[in-house]
């Protein structure tokens, strides 16, 4: 399914023709070379003083850690997440070795999450990021010290018809057009041409 964005300007296709899907091909499968890829694309976006607070745990479809984070997905994330080819958890280290905060942590890991977004779209790869699933149980699952935030999994894979999702209102969601708030809501000041 191929959703553009409806931008006020031309944007580059990689952003245009991102969007997070629900379906994905329940067999499909992502190459070790794919997912290095993606991380990579995260080990090497823009961190403030280059701290690299990003820190991730990769699952495929059909290893342990996979299993691990599926179980813990919440409301029906726990439908449709499943059949996607691998997952990434990105979580952000909120301080340093002195206990000392690291107040940009979160943007941090914010840009890291992107960058493998838009390599793995790049690939061919459709990516759904979700908050949705049990953080504390997570934690407890990897023994995840206090100070890694979670911030999201990232759901990948390819994407297939929004008619295999067993829920009718989530076929409804993954056939509705995107829809965003004008640049007039979301500029406070400096609107170009305002």
């Amino acid at each position: 399914m191929f959703k553009p964005a409806d931008s006020s300007v031309t944007l580059s296709p990689l952003i245009a023709n991102r969007w997070s899907p629900r379906s994905f091909d329940a067999v499909a499968e992502i190459s070790d070379g794919d997912i290095a890829a993606i991380l990579e694309a995260g080990r090497w976006s823009p961190s403030t003083n280059n701290q690299q607070p990003w820190r991730f745990i990769v699952a495929k479809r059909g290893d342990t850690h996979f299993e691990n984070l599926s179980k813990h997905f919440a409301g029906f994330n726990a439908a449709w997440a499943p059949t996607a080819s691998a997952l990434v958890l990105v979580a952000a280290v909120t301080t340093n070795d002195d206990g000392s905060a690291r107040p940009f942590a979160l943007y941090d890991a914010g840009l890291a999450s992107a960058f493998m977004t838009m390599e793995a779209n790049h690939r061919g790869i459709a990516v759904h990021p979700i908050a949705g699933y049990d953080r504390e149980k997570v934690k407890a699952e990897y023994s995840l010290p206090d100070n890694y935030l979670q911030t999201a999994i990232l759901v990948l894979g390819t994407q297939a018809s929004p008619d295999q999702l067993s829920d009718p209102a989530l076929q409804e969601r993954e056939k509705a057009p995107r829809v965003r708030l004008p640049l007039s809501e979301l500029v406070i000041a400096g609107l170009p041409g305002a």
